[in-house]
Order: structure tokens, then C-alpha cells, then sequence
């Protein structure tokens, strides 16, 4: 059987950013069916839908929307900034969803992991990344629900992941995740 496709989008462009290394503590935790890659999106020209009119549409897009074709399911991993999601995030979001009746997110599974260094875990960011997202059709996991709080004291100075308890929880959450993606794509 082969491997079900997942884009592990990161919403924190910062080098020593603590979501990309709770990302890479949880697509490492993935269980086996599920192939984790990470969709870069820093360099992504902001949306501007005169770019698809005219013809004269970026090569960053392009490959972007190539990629998010090619995918069967989603994990965002966001930070918060300002109790809202990272502009960096919404705008990937908004280029592969264009031209107009070719949204490449449609019908494909999600799941949704915030990380705050505050306790609140994200909370804002993660249920505004659910409107957009609910928009574009994709299914989002549900339960259980991912927020990461106080995650500075779970990383190590290189940025692992040391908390045993949140490792279990990410353990947990990418096995729900994963049946998750097989019941809406059927493969479970």
C-alpha cells in the first residue's frame, strides 16, 4: 500500500522557531502510513490576484500550487501573533485556493497544532486558521484539539522536543490524525 502524502505547513518563519520544532517532533511521531514532508512557504510573493489575471503569475506559486496538488492531507502548524494566524500562512492559503474554481486544499483532510510560549497554547491563532480553512473545504480533525502552551520549557537548547508528557500527547494526536486522513480519503 502506498504512503498517504502530508504537507507539513509551518507558520513561523524565525530559525529558532518553536512551532517547526514541535512540526518535527510530530511528523516524526507519525505513524508509518502517513509520508511527512515540509512545504516551505517563507518565499511565497503575497497574493495579488492581478498576477493569475495577467498572466503573469510568480514561479514561486507555481511550484507552491504544484506541491499542494501532489499532497493528500495537511497539518498546519502555527504560531500566534497578535491572537491571529502568521500572514505568512494565510497568504500560502490563499495562493493555492486561485485561480477561482481551482482550490487545491478541496475535500483533502487537515489537522491544526498551535504553540505559544504563553499558556493559552495558540488557542486564537488555531480556531482563526479554522475559518479559512472550513471555507476551502477541508476537513479538519476535530478531536482531539492541539495547543501547545509554555513551549519553551519543552524544548531543549537545540530545539527537541525533551517534555515526555507533551511527546505522548504528540503521539497521540498524529495516530487520531492519521485515521482521521484515511477516513475522509477511504482508505480506512
Amino acid at each position: 500500500m502506498s504512503k498517504i502524502k502530508i504537507g507539513v505547513f509551518v507558520g513561523s518563519l524565525r530559525r529558532a522557531s518553536f512551532s517547526r520544532s514541535i512540526a518535527k517532533a510530530a511528523a516524526a511521531l507519525a505513524p508509518a502510513e502517513l509520508e511527512m514532508s515540509f512545504v516551505e512557504i517563507g518565499g511565497l510573493p503575497m497574493f495579488n490576484q492581478d498576477f493569475d489575471d495577467d498572466g503573469t503569475t510568480p514561479e514561486a506559486w507555481v511550484r507552491f500550487r504544484k506541491e499542494v496538488a501532489g499532497l493528500d492531507g495537511f497539518l498546519f502548524v502555527t504560531p500566534e501573533y497578535n491572537r491571529s494566524m502568521p500572514a505568512v500562512l494565510k497568504n500560502a492559503l490563499d495562493i493555492a485556493s486561485r485561480p477561482y474554481g481551482k482550490n487545491l486544499w478541496d475535500g483533502k483532510p487537515g489537522g491544526i497544532i498551535s504553540v505559544s510560549p504563553g499558556g493559552l497554547g495558540g488557542f486564537g491563532a488555531n480556531h482563526q486558521l479554522r475559518q479559512p480553512l472550513t471555507f476551502l473545504n477541508v476537513p479538519l480533525l476535530q478531536q482531539p484539539e492541539a495547543y501547545i502552551g509554555n513551549v519553551a520549557d519543552l524544548l531543549d537548547e537545540k530545539g527537541g522536543l525533551k517534555n515526555e508528557s507533551t511527546r505522548s500527547f504528540l503521539k497521540k494526536y498524529m495516530e487520531a490524525f492519521a485515521r482521521w486522513v484515511g477516513v475522509v480519503s477511504g482508505s480506512r
